[in-house]
């Protein structure tokens, strides 16, 4: 019995060595198992991000395919109309105007985009008084965008040269609700700008807007003021506008004046100017950034007592803002200057606060409320005072003038001072807080 008992402890004991063997060989291979499963499920992983990574790939290639087809478009698009501006330009010998021992005054452009009828009404209006100085002031259309009537508009007329800004850039506005129109207009006149002045190498251009009317004596006026933006580098731009040239406020079509505030609407600039400009150009709103002191850096500006170019479209980006009070009654001059037989030195910065200074002086001061009926009663050219901008607005509203500023500066004023007539002849002197002490005025 004992040794019985004895076998069957011998039994059990091969028992349990041969199920701890085979339980280590089974925790073995399910170890092996665990590691091959694991390698294949970090080379899955592995592959499954090197497809994705194929297909960004992909992807960002067939948008970079996508793109370079919209960029041959739009090249071949741009060079089509390369191409026919070469053989426009061929055609009216523009590049023999420009080689001339005597070099042209300005080159003249007209910004259009989409109004034909506007644009043949001032085409029609300039070549009335271009065509006898067509060697000195060459005419360029500049069309943004590709309306076919304005270009064939602009290419009916032998004496025009064409020139078509296409822009495919999407705009993107900087405030909610802004019209795309101001930030077009802004990159089509860099484009211009830069084309006439580093392209076509012009010294000098004279910008206009497709809805204008020039004066008689615009080439004379523009030709005398080419000589004081040469000599006098205090002078930003000429212009042959006046923002309070309404009939009622205007009577010397000789009379000039130096301002702070830039007039636009016809406008000559030099080149050396651009060269100022062009790298930082504005975004949109052109105009209003050419106002801000940062820009224009203390220079002033030419503009004229009667306008030398009348705006006639009451239809347009602006959506006819203030056309019927402003723009509607100005009075465009109608009488032939010869603006080269006349001495401008008094124009120049050196002459022109003394000049200036000397006219203030002799107006007669005028005080309180009802300035309007006093005015009426005094005879005489007036000086009248103003504390700040919103007593300014208070007389520019009761006398019907241009009420706005920007960055400080009323519109046409010089040194803080805005000059209009009144009851034909006689002027009104708006005269700020420091406009006597900058002109060297003493204050009685």
């Amino acid at each position: 019995m004992a040794k019985f008992f004895c076998d069957f402890r011998f039994l059990l004991l091969i028992a349990a060595g041969a199920f701890i063997y085979i339980q280590m060989r089974l925790f073995a291979t399910q170890s092996e198992y665990s590691d091959r499963l694991a390698v294949a499920v970090e080379s899955e992983n592995h592959c499954t991000n090197q497809l994705r990574l194929l297909i960004d790939q992909i992807s960002m290639q067939q948008e970079r395919i996508v793109s370079l087809e919209d960029e041959r478009n739009r090249r071949e698009q741009e060079c089509g109309q390369l191409k026919a501006l070469v053989q426009d330009l061929e055609r009216k010998g523009v590049q023999r105007l420009i080689d001339k021992v005597q070099a042209p005054v300005a080159a003249v452009v007209v910004m259009a985009c989409n109004r034909a009828d506007y644009l043949e009404r001032t085409i029609k209006s300039i070549l009335k008084y271009q065509t006898s100085v067509a060697s000195k002031y060459p005419l360029f259309v500049s069309q943004d965008g590709p309306d076919p009537n304005v270009k064939r508009k602009a290419l009916s007329y032998d004496q025009v040269s064409y020139m078509q800004h296409l822009d495919y850039e999407r705009v993107e506005t900087e405030r909610p609700g802004e019209l795309i129109a101001y930030y077009k207009i802004a990159r089509h006149y860099k484009w211009a700008l830069d084309e006439l002045f580093y392209k076509h190498n012009f010294s000098r251009v004279i910008i206009l807007e497709d809805d204008m009317e020039i004066a008689p004596d615009f080439f004379s006026y523009f030709e005398a003021a080419a000589d004081l933006l040469d000599k006098d580098r205090s002078i930003m731009a000429v212009s042959s506008w006046n923002d309070n040239g309404q009939k009622q406020f205007v009577h010397d079509p000789y009379a000039l004046y130096r301002s702070d505030f830039f007039p636009g609407l016809g406008w000559m600039l030099a080149r050396n100017t651009w060269d100022e400009l062009s790298p930082k150009w504005p975004k949109a709103y052109w105009d209003d950034w050419l106002r801000l002191k940062e820009n224009h850096k203390g220079r002033q500006f030419i503009r004229p007592e009667v306008c030398r170019t009348y705006n006639f479209g009451e239809h347009g980006s602006s959506m006819g803002q203030f056309f019927k009070q402003y723009l509607e009654p100005i009075k465009l001059n109608d009488v032939l200057v010869d603006w080269k037989s006349r001495d401008l030195s008094y124009l120049m910065e050196e002459n022109y606060v003394k000049y200036f200074a000397d006219i203030v002086k002799k107006a007669k001061p005028l005080h309180g409320r009802d300035l309007v009926l006093k005015a009426s009663n005094i005879g005489g050219d007036v000086c009248v005072k103003y504390e700040d901008q919103r007593d300014f607005e208070r007389i520019a509203s009761e006398f019907g003038i241009f009420e706005e500023w920007k960055d400080g500066v009323p519109r046409t004023a010089y040194k803080g001072v805005v000059v209009f007539r009144y009851q034909k002849s006689r002027r009104i002197f708006l005269v700020g807080p420091n406009s006597l002490e900058q002109l060297g005025i003493e204050d009685s």
